[in-house]
């Protein structure tokens, strides 16, 4: 896989023939999760990141991308999930944050490690078990079915939510 990435879906956003139902699945843990390809600018391999003192302890920091420093949360203890060591298959999801809240700028999530673009269509998707047994899942929108695998969907206004 090539470390750095540009899913290139810039001047294509809107154009809902080529990205509605488009995923960009990555992997935390065993659990495959996805998020909307047209929030998605690149990914990009594992940089330094300058740390930011008194911010909630997921937000990792900041780094430099070509010039623009981008604030970066790792997605595992967003989760709630024992963080782990670094290795060559982690690596920084760039979000276009405007996408989703304008003046969010972009963004940077840090996975395990980014699977593939599966597409989604709404007929094979379901709410989360969370929401018939009227319990609040935070940040899992839908549940994507791709032929025997399960992808759960971020909610990524909720996911990025500092509450």
């Amino acid at each position: 896989m090539a470390m750095e990435h540009d899913v290139s879906m810039e001047a294509n956003y809107g154009a809902e023939d080529t990205i509605m139902d488009q995923y960009l699945t990555f992997v935390i843990e065993d659990e495959e999760y996805g998020v909307e390809i047209a929030v998605v600018k690149e990914i990009i391999k594992m940089v330094p990141i300058t740390r930011v003192p008194e911010m909630p302890e997921f937000i990792e920091g900041i780094v430099n991308l070509r010039g623009e420093l981008i604030g970066t949360l790792d997605v595992r203890k967003r989760f709630g999930i024992m963080p782990k060591e670094h290795d060559e298959e982690t690596c920084i999801i760039v979000i276009i944050g405007d996408r989703l809240s304008p003046g969010l700028g972009l963004l940077g999530l840090i996975v395990d490690a980014v699977r593939e673009t599966a597409i989604i269509p709404d007929s094979q998707m379901a709410p989360p078990p969370s929401a018939k047994l009227n319990y609040a899942n935070q940040f899992i929108r839908n549940i994507g079915r791709v032929d025997n695998d399960v992808k759960l969907l971020l909610d990524l206004e909720k996911f990025l939510a500092l509450e």
